[in-house]
C-alpha cells in the first residue's frame, strides 16, 4: 500500500491536520489487512509516524528520488522481509 500525497493549506499547518490524516490512514491499512506501506516525502515528517528509508530491506522507488525520501513502514513485524525490488505503483498514482 503506497501513502499517497499529503497536503494541508499553509494556513491550517501546525495543528496536527496531517498527522491525523496519517494516523487514520495506517489504522485503515491495517483494518483493510495490509502489511505495510510505503511514501515518498519529507525524510523529516514521516519517521516520527514510524517510516524507516526503503533501503533497509533493498526496495526501491521506480521514480529515481532520493533514497532518504522513499520510506516504508511495516504494519506487522517482518512483513517487508525478503521483500527487495522496484516498488510498483497503479496508473492512478502516476496521474496525481
Amino acid at each position: 500500500m503506497s501513502l499517497a500525497p499529503i497536503a494541508v493549506k499553509p494556513e491550517f499547518q501546525k495543528q496536527g491536520i496531517g498527522g491525523e490524516f496519517i494516523r487514520e490512514g495506517l489504522k485503515a491499512c491495517l483494518q483493510l489487512g495490509y502489511d505495510s506501506v510505503i511514501v515518498l516525502g519529507h525524510p523529516e515528517y514521516y519517521p516520527k509516524f514510524g517510516f524507516e528509508p526503503t533501503g533497509k530491506w533493498g526496495i526501491k522507488d521506480p521514480f529515481g528520488e532520493p533514497v532518504e525520501a522513499f520510506m516504508a513502514l511495516e504494519l506487522k513485524k517482518g512483513a517487508l522481509e525478503g521483500a527487495g525490488g522496484i516498488a510498483e505503483y497503479p496508473d492512478e498514482f502516476l496521474e496525481v
